[in-house]
Parts: structure tokens; C-alpha cells; sequence
């Protein structure tokens, strides 16, 4: 994977969602509109450890950016939520349509781009994205967005992979226990046709800062020894020594 900077990834990750990994969102989204409870991430950590979502989310307005196939907003709609789910690919909203139905879920689904709503300033409590413009947006466009759509005092919560594994892992490789790339300058990530991003910590901070938002929490996420299995780009035993990915909890400072 290497760096740039054009802002050309937008269309590239649609083209990534609809094309290439649209066939297997049915079964995976299936397993997810199902569950119990959340789980969050690769390593299925529970609600009742991560603590996601507000203790008072229901009632509650809320958006998912960058949603996929919807599961969080499903998620959401079951703790009494309005969530209004927002995503760029036709295909993985077509599926998420076909969960609401099977499902007996109803809740907005936006064909759009996370770092450009079509909401009103103000307009929710609660933002939240699972590896969703959390991954795929650019943060310099995604944050500011994010609080702009939040009323004061609003909640913007997501999920990433830790920075410590972009540092670590090959183009379409596994991580290893090694630097690969360095630190400074580290930002967007090209490989396989489609584009991630990652900041380092202090960035991704004073990014948070610059917008109005106070962090909260953040939770480097360690996956269990027991976990339920290994990933093409990451193994169980890397993420049990080192964090794979994280959870971050920020505030709009009303």
C-alpha cells in the first residue's frame, strides 16, 4: 500500500463495495442483524464490555456514516433509537434493505457520502461508525462533518484499525511483528483496489480538538485468547499482544 493525496478515494471504495464484496454481505449481514446483542469489530467484543452506545440512547437521534449492510443502525433501532443509516454503495444498501424486511426494521437508508450529509446542521445526538467512514473516509472531511451533524453535547463514537497495525502490515499482507512503513506522515492507505485511512494518535486528537469534541475514552481493543478465529491480514495471537484496532469516544463540546 502506498500514500497519496487526491481526493479520488470516494469513488474508488464504491466501485470497491459494489463490485467486489457485495456477494458475501447477505450471510454476514445476516449474522449480524441476528445477534443478540452487539459485537463489535473483528474480535466480537460485547456491548457489555465496550459499552458502545450511551446508557441513553433510546429516544435518541442517530446516525451511522458509512453504514454497509446497516447492522449498528438495526442495533440501534432495537435500544429505541431513530437512526438514520448513510452509505455509498448501492449494494450493500440494497442488502440492508433486504434485512430490514426480513427483520421487521424500519429506519432511513441514505445513498450518500459520509463526508457530505444531506442533514441539516444540528440535526443528531449520537454519530457512530464501525468501520465505515471511520476506515474508509477521509478523517479531514468525515470529522468535521460528523460535528457539524452533531447537536452540542452529541456523541460521536467509532471504530478503526489501531494505527500500530497500518505500521505493521504489508500491501495485502499479514501483520507482522515488525515496522513496515513509518509513523509520520501516515494517513491514507491504496491497496486492492480500494482506499483506507489511519491517523496516528496525536492527529487524530488534535483533529477531535480542532472540531469542538472532547475524548472521552479510548479503548485499545486486545483480542481474547480464545478468539473465534483468525484473519487474512491479522492473527488472533498478533491482536492478543497488540491492538488491531480501537474504539474511540468523543463529545461535542456544546
Amino acid at each position: 500500500m502506498t500514500v497519496h493525496g487526491p481526493a479520488d478515494h470516494v469513488e474508488l471504495n464504491r466501485r470497491y463495495w459494489d463490485d467486489h464484496a457485495a456477494a458475501s454481505h447477505g450471510p454476514l449481514a445476516r449474522g449480524h442483524w441476528a445477534a443478540a446483542q452487539p459485537r463489535w469489530g473483528l474480535w466480537a467484543t460485547p456491548e457489555s464490555q465496550a459499552s458502545v452506545f450511551p446508557e441513553d440512547i433510546a429516544g435518541s437521534r442517530a446516525i451511522e456514516l458509512g453504514c454497509g449492510t446497516a447492522y449498528v443502525s438495526a442495533w440501534l433501532a432495537r435500544a429505541g433509537a431513530h437512526p438514520v443509516g448513510i452509505d455509498l454503495s448501492r449494494e450493500q444498501l440494497a442488502t440492508a434493505r433486504e434485512m430490514q424486511t426480513e427483520f421487521g426494521l424500519d429506519f432511513p437508508l441514505v445513498l450518500g457520502n459520509a463526508e457530505q450529509v444531506p442533514y441539516d446542521d444540528d440535526t443528531f445526538d449520537f454519530a457512530i461508525s464501525d468501520y465505515g467512514a471511520s476506515l474508509w473516509c477521509d478523517p479531514y472531511r468525515w470529522i468535521p462533518e460528523a460535528a457539524r451533524l452533531l447537536a452540542p453535547g452529541g456523541q460521536l463514537t467509532f471504530t478503526r484499525r489501531s494505527p500500530l497495525f497500518a505500521l505493521c502490515t504489508p500491501p495485502d499482507g499479514t501483520a507482522a511483528t515488525t515496522l513496515l512503513r513509518p509513523q509520520f506522515g501516515l494517513r491514507r492507505l491504496d491497496g486492492g483496489g480500494a482506499v483506507e485511512f489511519t491517523l496516528p494518535h496525536g492527529d487524530m486528537i488534535r483533529l477531535l480538538r480542532s472540531h469542538g469534541f472532547v475524548i472521552e475514552d479510548l479503548i485499545e481493543v486486545q483480542a481474547p485468547e480464545s478468539a473465534h478465529r483468525n484473519y487474512p491480514e491479522v492473527s488472533a495471537d498478533w491482536a492478543h499482544r497488540w491492538p488491531s484496532e480501537e474504539i474511540w469516544k468523543a463529545r461535542l463540546v456544546g
